[in-house]
């Protein structure tokens, strides 16, 4: 029976390609999928837009695809992202650029279709149809300050950009476990548009599990592993290896990382990855099929193996997730320190000071954000402060400030309320950081919208870069 092999590639924005080159060459694999986008990084790239037009895309898939593509083109294997942000065609004439500088070629498809803000904004169309997927608010209290809105695609146009013999593939934003998805329905033959066959779900569900368990790199494979004393037994997490899955055509996949590489694959590591994220694990919604795991078992093979059977597939619904982002408003932020002795009490009277001047000078805001960095920063109001007699036995006490207003002058004016405090202040300050640190917000705006609204607009597009091979 047919396998293929595909590997994790990035987890996010930012996250460390090298133990991609691990896997090209010691993993044996076809198939490489990179996620890029984090539910919040479409916010980061609309900022980078808003700066150059050109932008809007994950940066480091150029310098990442210039260090892995001779690898990949010497084994043919083949590379899927969603790196295009809000601007896949950006990503992909930057890579074909950088490619072109070297004297490298490949077939570098593009896949848009996924911006849906023009809909969003439409004024013809009722607010109240894009309803806050948790709260039920309509969106006419933010569409004019709408900047972006993209749905989550499924693996189709991934498997039609495949099909066309694409090297590598660069899409906006696709549900993550699609980009894995679309290489295993292109390699093994499975039905994907308008599958309503139950082993054809079944085995759409096991493809939708295996790109659940790989869309977060070392997380699959031993890192970020929470399980108590038990975390520090995963070996060489400084030289980790990403997940890799073999799966067959009945849709039985084998978790497993390359051979000699870090971190560790074993029935814990995956079950907690299994888990990752997940409101309902009978009803796992993607654009593609609806996940029941209720049967999925999971062998432990030994090894760095496990073997994965049983999951189970339903039809998807007629709708699609959209993230949108809207303007929100400014922050800014300060953190200070004071030190032993009566580092607890200074601080709060230095805090106490910051407030009393806020009430004064009637500076708009809509909230003031207090935290602990070492006490409390991390689990808020689950991590209770201690005692009095330890919080007077602290060697020192950090605090940290976020003001969060409609107004910019008042976000920029909120550093100049620090600066007194370090000769007429309590005792002992440990300095300031982010005096002059105003950002804009991006609100997230999660909901849903017609399927078929989405899909008819989705492109595929092939392009070659102009070089010779490696």
């Amino acid at each position: 029976m047919k396998s293929i092999r595909i590997s994790a590639g990035l987890g996010f924005y930012g996250d460390n390609w090298e133990p991609v080159v691990a896997t090209l060459e010691r993993g044996d694999v076809q198939f490489i999928a990179s996620d890029h986008l984090a539910e919040l990084t479409l916010a980061i790239l609309q900022k980078d837009r808003q700066r150059d037009p050109a932008l809007g895309y994950a940066r480091d898939v150029v310098p990442m695809l210039l260090r892995l593509w001779p690898l990949m083109a010497e084994r043919g294997v083949r590379f899927v992202c969603n790196a295009g942000g809000l601007n896949p065609h950006g990503a992909a004439q930057a890579v074909l650029a950088a490619f072109a500088a070297k004297g490298m070629t490949a077939r570098v498809a593009v896949v848009t279709g996924d911006d849906v803000l023009p809909q969003l904004l439409d004024a013809s169309k009722p607010a109240d149809g894009w309803a806050h997927l948790f709260t039920g608010e309509p969106l006419a209290g933010v569409r004019e300050r709408l900047v972006f809105g993209n749905a989550y695609l499924g693996a189709q146009p991934i498997v039609q950009a495949l099909d066309a013999g694409a090297d590598i593939v660069i899409t906006g934003r696709v549900a993550d476990a699609a980009l894995f998805l679309g290489p295993l329905v292109h390699s093994l033959g499975w039905t994907l548009s308008g599958a309503t066959a139950e082993a054809d779900l079944n085995r759409l569900a096991q493809g939708l599990t295996v790109g659940h368990l790989l869309e977060c790199s070392g997380q699959g494979s031993g890192g970020n592993f929470g399980s108590q004393g038990a975390w520090q037994a995963v070996p060489d997490l400084t030289h980790i290896g990403y997940p890799i899955a073999e799966v067959w055509e009945d849709g039985t996949a084998l978790i497993t990382k390359a051979p000699g590489t870090g971190g560790r694959v074993n029935f814990d590591t995956v079950r907690q990855q299994l888990l990752y994220e997940v409101h309902n694990p009978h009803a796992y919604h993607s654009p593609d099929v609806v996940l029941d795991m209720g049967g999925i078992t999971l062998h432990d093979e030994g090894h760095d193996r496990v073997r994965l059977t049983g999951a189970r597939g339903h039809a998807p619904s007629d709708q699609l997730k959209v993230v949108a982002g809207y303007r929100d408003g400014y922050k800014a932020e300060v953190t200070w320190g004071f030190s032993w002795p009566d580092a607890w009490d200074k601080a709060q009277a230095a805090q106490a000071a910051i407030l009393t001047q806020l009430l004064e000078k009637r500076i708009p805001h809509d909230e003031l954000y207090i935290e602990h960095p070492g006490l409390n920063s991390a689990h808020g109001a689950l991590a209770p402060l201690p005692d009095a007699e330890a919080l007077n036995q602290l060697n020192e006490v950090w605090t940290r400030l976020v003001l969060r207003t409609p107004v910019k002058a008042a976000a920029d004016g909120f550093g100049r309320l620090f600066p007194w405090l370090a000769l007429s202040g309590p005792a002992y300050t440990c300095g300031f950081h982010g005096l002059h640190n105003t950002s804009e917000l991006l609100g997230i705006w999660p909901t849903l919208v017609p399927r078929a609204a989405v899909e008819a607009g989705v492109c595929v597009e092939l392009l070659q870069t102009q070089g010779v091979a490696p």
